[in-house]
């Protein structure tokens, strides 16, 4: 089991009350899945990708990555655990905008540390992976949506980790780039890649090949594709 969630609650305090937005979720997700979340805004989708992504924790509850009790750690180790297994793909990119392609890609090697001499070759082939060998030396500014969506996705597999979480990654592009970044995360899942897909959209989630529905705090639904690939009716 890649990752293991169990009685999740998470409750944030506006004024005197504590307003909950996980009520008790659990949830598993083995190695090489390729699971969307669905919900609508407010649903508690965006929390539940955030403690599955090691950026927030619960307030009660027990979360397994890897084998490893992440729940309660210190911030310290859990941007270890985000660096070491966790790559992110954003809505808006998140790409620094002085920096060339190559620069962006290379970030989570410098937080590993990984030595400079190593750290150019593998950024070309994360960006070779994804179709921008020819744009490497390219500022976000002086590429497209999609093009600038792929840079995230090779910044974020540029460390092999073992879980891709993509938070609406199609949500601010065009009909054409969004097609093409999802047929990049088929391809990555079929190499082996985890995903775990955040999105409010029915047409993006049914590219997975599971799909958890969230409302209100609480998982809702948790369907699979079958052996010949088909959705239940």
């Amino acid at each position: 089991m890649l990752l293991q969630l169990t009685d999740i609650i998470k409750t944030y305090q506006q004024g005197t009350e504590d307003v909950p937005v996980l009520k008790s979720v659990s949830l598993s997700v083995e190695d090489g899945e390729y699971v969307a979340i669905m919900g609508p805004s407010g649903s508690g989708k965006s929390t539940l990708m955030n403690i599955i992504g090691a950026l927030d924790t619960p307030t009660s509850g027990e979360y397994l990555l890897n084998d490893e009790k992440i729940d309660g750690m210190k911030d310290k180790k859990l941007s270890e655990i985000r660096n070491k297994y966790i790559g992110f793909v954003f809505q808006n990119f998140n790409l620094l905008p002085r920096q060339s392609a190559l620069q962006n890609v290379e970030l989570p090697l410098q937080y590993a540390h990984v030595p400079r001499g190593e750290r150019r070759p593998l950024c070309e082939k994360a960006l070779q992976r994804v179709g921008l060998g020819e744009r490497m030396t390219f500022r976000p500014t002086q590429l497209s949506g999609g093009q600038k969506q792929r840079v995230a996705i090779a910044r974020a597999i540029v460390n092999k980790p073992k879980l891709l979480l993509a938070d609406e990654p199609t949500g601010a592009l065009d009909s054409k780039s969004g097609e093409q970044v999802m047929k990049l995360f088929k391809e990555l899942n079929e190499e082996g890649v985890t995903i775990v897909m955040i999105t409010h959209a029915r047409e993006i989630a049914l590219q997975a090949n599971r799909m958890l529905t969230i409302f209100d705090g609480e998982i809702t639904g948790d369907i699979r594709r079958d052996a010949e690939g088909r959705w239940p009716e």
